[in-house]
């Protein structure tokens, strides 16, 4: 069975644990997300995208 997950998803998820668990602060959290607002209307912005689906590609194609 293949689960899909989106990348935003994931990433919320593992905010939220280190919100949680590690002592990461509301306001660290808030400049991490605009942070990622801002890059993703830079030039950098395909690049990044490329690499995810790059990483995510590699991910599936891992074999247990």
């Amino acid at each position: 069975m293949v689960f899909s997950v989106s990348g935003v998803l994931l990433l919320g998820i593992i905010t939220f644990i280190l919100f949680r668990k590690d002592g990461l602060k509301v306001s660290h959290m808030i400049v991490c997300m605009l942070l990622g607002f801002y890059l993703a209307s830079t030039s950098i912005a395909p690049n990044i995208k490329q690499s995810g689906a790059s990483i995510a590609s590699f991910i599936s194609n891992l074999h247990f």
